[in-house]
């Protein structure tokens, strides 16, 4: 069947929303039964422990043993387990550095090695729970990475790359069809953080979102369509001159598929996975679609509402100490709020959250990355709904990264509304800012093909996991939500109609427990 109007991208977004009759109609009860193991285990391979590593504060010279440090410390500020905790089922349930909806953990971390002094050339998958690294293929592979990621220039001098995979039952399982949109936001957090824990590491993550899908599977043995690859990342060893690295283009564009069949709910995450693949060079009837060498430019800010209230939000930067120790700690104990007091943020603090977020090179004295990869912020726009901030009246604001300052959409206190909005969460209610991230689908999908919904969300979750971490380093409370009621959030708070609702991050003060 032919629908002229949308692609298959905007179609599964449009089908997947939640309205108030079509949530009431679709809830069900959770079979606890068949709730997915967020681990993956391989029967067979060599285990690299990278635990003992973890101790060691300092590499003074890059030898196995400092290398295994590095590594062991980058994996356990970008996915590793960070607490235990009780659950009604009587075993312990673990966190992770980055948070993930429901706790149900999707992504898997694989490390492909074109040989180095600790990791031979193999394929590697990060054994969460143990902290270590399972060998499960010992042969060259790295040209057919190089292949499969149509010979992408970050991966001409690197000798390390992470795949992120996802196992999407384990989001579907409870989240149906929208599990799709949470993969990604999860995916999103991770690559925040790995963004962040590489500068502990002295690694340069160069993202690529290019990549023929069905080759990198077959590279990792993987189990399609129940799983796939759905980013890789060339990480450059800085201490390695030659892998200091110019940034790169993130993205390629897959097909747009206006063609497609009638599906009904429960098909709909699968075929959006399969039309957003972008084929091999041997399957493409397309010259060779090597990327750029040049990221693209930031793009002026969208939204100018003419006679609205401005607000500059420009401020100095949080600190995050020496050795940049004080960003280990915060990824360490991050936590999302469960409970917020009702009380107020200052003014202050937020434009700090949003200074952190958004401008990067204001941090790169201290030694984080001025210019982070992501796919493309040109197409995320971030609006806000502030309801408790002193020094900055009630309403839905546009924030516009580049003049760094807030723009008055709608004069209003939104709590009640926020509640409603955000599904009765109490979160939304109490939270003394409610941010939402946005995108114009149709834009997006003319650039990149039904493949942008991965980069949109990915993007969305970098931008989410770096409000989390300044929140939590300035000791207020946030909370991420995927769930809500898509077209009410455009109405009530006044963002414009083309704007697709990503993702919401609430911010506030957290509630003391008795």
């Amino acid at each position: 069947m032919t629908h002229l109007q949308l692609s298959f991208a905007q179609h599964y977004h449009e089908r997947t929303k939640y309205s108030p009759a079509g949530l009431a109609a679709k809830a069900q009860s959770l079979d606890w039964s068949t709730q997915p193991s967020p681990y993956k285990q391989y029967p067979l391979g060599a285990l690299v422990d990278l635990q003992p590593y973890l101790a060691e504060t300092e590499a003074s010279q890059v030898d196995t043993v400092s290398m295994a440090a590095r590594l062991s410390r980058l994996l356990i500020n970008t996915y590793g387990l960070t607490a235990r905790v009780p659950s009604l089922s009587g075993e312990p349930f673990y966190l992770r550095a980055a948070p993930s909806a429901g706790g149900l953990y999707p992504a898997e971390i694989y490390l492909i090695s074109r040989g180095t002094s600790l990791l031979p050339a193999g394929l590697y998958n990060y054994q969460v729970r143990s902290h270590g690294l399972v060998r499960f293929w010992d042969e060259h592979v790295w040209q057919t990475l190089q292949k499969a990621c149509f010979w992408h220039p970050a991966l001409e001098q690197t000798h390390l790359a992470m795949v992120i995979s996802a196992v999407f039952f384990r989001s579907a399982w409870r989240y149906q069809d929208r599990a799709y949109r949470r993969i990604y936001l999860d995916t999103g957090h991770l690559l925040g953080n790995l963004e962040l824990a590489s500068s502990l590491a002295d690694y340069r993550p160069h993202l690529i979102g290019g990549f023929a899908d069905t080759a990198v599977n077959q590279l990792l043995y993987l189990n399609a369509p129940e799983e796939a690859a759905i980013a890789v990342v060339a990480l450059a060893d800085l201490l390695q001159v030659e892998q200091n690295l110019p940034s790169s283009n993130t993205t390629l564009a897959s097909g747009v598929h206006h063609d497609y069949p009638e599906l009904p709910d429960g098909e709909l995450l699968p075929y959006l996975h399969q039309v957003s693949q972008i084929p091999a060079i041997a399957d493409s009837p397309t010259p060779d679609p090597q990327p750029s060498l040049t990221p693209p430019e930031p793009q002026a800010d969208k939204y100018n509402f003419p006679f609205c209230l401005k607000a500059s939000t420009v401020t100095s930067a949080i600190e995050w100490g020496e050795s940049l120790q004080k960003l280990e700690n915060t990824i360490l104990r991050r936590r999302s709020t469960r409970h917020y007091s009702g009380l107020d943020l200052t003014f202050a603090e937020l434009k700090s959250l949003l200074h952190f977020a958004y401008q990067p090179e204001a941090y790169a004295e201290q030694g984080l990355d001025r210019q982070p990869d992501y796919f493309d912020l040109s197409l995320i726009e971030t609006f806000i709904a502030a309801s408790a901030i002193v020094g900055l009246d009630e309403g839905c604001y546009y924030y516009a990264p580049q003049a760094q300052e807030l723009r008055q959409v709608r004069f209003k206190n939104f709590r009640r509304d926020l509640h409603y909005l955000c599904l009765g969460q109490d979160l939304g209610r109490d939270a003394a800012a409610v941010l939402f991230h946005t995108a114009d689908l149709k834009k997006a999908v003319a650039r990149y093909g039904d493949r942008a919904y991965r980069y949109l969300h990915m993007d969305a979750g970098h931008l989410g996991q770096r409000l989390n971490l300044a929140a939590i380093r300035l000791g207020l409370g946030v909370s991420g939500i995927g769930g809500f009621f898509d077209d009410q959030v455009n109405e009530i708070l006044g963002i414009p109609g083309d704007e697709a609702v990503l993702y919401i991050t609430t911010l506030g003060q957290p509630r003391q427990r008795q």
